[in-house]
């Protein structure tokens, strides 16, 4: 897991999420804020999150819905756009999330210089998006072929929203994603953004990973982000720094920095007492 810290420069990261609003074409894209609501409601958050004090950010059209698995090219283009433009006031390490297709992810990572992808790179899924199927042979490729094989891919094994259609316990999906597709870290959710992630479905996970870093991705609270980071190597965090915590608000500084303080002493402990 040395990655991790080289990358994020601490050991179990918080990386942010910086929820984008609906892109041109999406049934909830604001026609008369036009881009320019998109670009500066991404501002406001980012640089909220920063101040913040969290150790990266994930920039993602989460408000997208519903979501495709396989998106438009004015979305990656739109993400680009936006992303473009905050990024001279990003100090910190970031990544990108395309809901939900691993390939336009990669795209973006590229076209932003990202240092991180999550996505769904593995797997069939019933879902209430559908038929959902991966092609993860593809996909990695697709990463050399555009030369992004130094952007780290985050699997998300359990994904929101859907079921898993092999059948198989999450360690078992655990133990063959690791040995079959040699992911950089693997990403455990509830049902929804800001849904818990169940602590037990975290530790079959964590056992059968290996070397292979396990991050919490929803659901995440001040009075529970330490629990969770006893078992997981890290945590992608949204609807926790929102004003009252609701999925749909912009990012309340205040609330991260509270949350962030409650980690960094965890952390302290945690190295205090190795």
């Amino acid at each position: 897991m040395k990655w991790i810290r080289e990358l994020f420069g601490t050991e179990k990261p918080i990386i942010a999420m910086c929820h984008m609003q609906a892109m041109p074409g999406d049934p909830g894209y604001d026609k008369q804020g036009g881009m320019r609501k998109v670009i500066d409601m991404m501002r406001e958050d980012a640089l909220a999150l920063q101040e913040g004090g969290v150790d990266a950010i994930m920039f993602s059209n989460e408000f997208s819905l519903p979501y495709l698995t396989k998106v438009e090219a004015s979305t990656v283009a739109s993400m680009a756009r936006a992303i473009g433009e905050v990024l001279p006031e990003i100090h910190i390490p970031y990544g990108v999330n395309v809901l939900w297709d691993p390939v336009a992810s990669l795209d973006l990572a590229v076209a932003t210089e990202a240092q991180f992808v999550r996505e769904i790179f593995t797997g069939v899924y019933g879902s209430d998006f559908g038929l959902w199927d991966t092609d993860v042979g593809k996909t990695v490729r697709h990463r050399k072929l555009i030369d992004a094989e130094n952007v780290r891919l985050l699997f998300n094994i359990v994904p929101e929203a859907a079921s898993y259609l092999g059948g198989r316990e999450v360690g078992e999906v655990t133990k063959t994603t690791v040995f079959n597709a040699k992911p950089d870290g693997l990403c455990v959710s509830g049902a929804t953004a800001g849904a818990s992630t169940d602590p037990m479905i975290l530790k079959a996970a964590k056992a059968q990973a290996k070397d292979t870093p396990v991050f919490v991705n929803t659901g995440c609270r001040i009075d529970t982000i330490e629990d969770l980071l006893r078992i997981a190597d890290g945590a992608v965090v949204g609807t926790a720094f929102k004003y009252d915590g609701v999925f749909e608000n912009q990012t309340d500084v205040k609330r991260v920095k509270e949350f962030m303080a409650v980690v960094n002493a965890f952390r302290n402990s945690n190295e205090n007492n190795a």
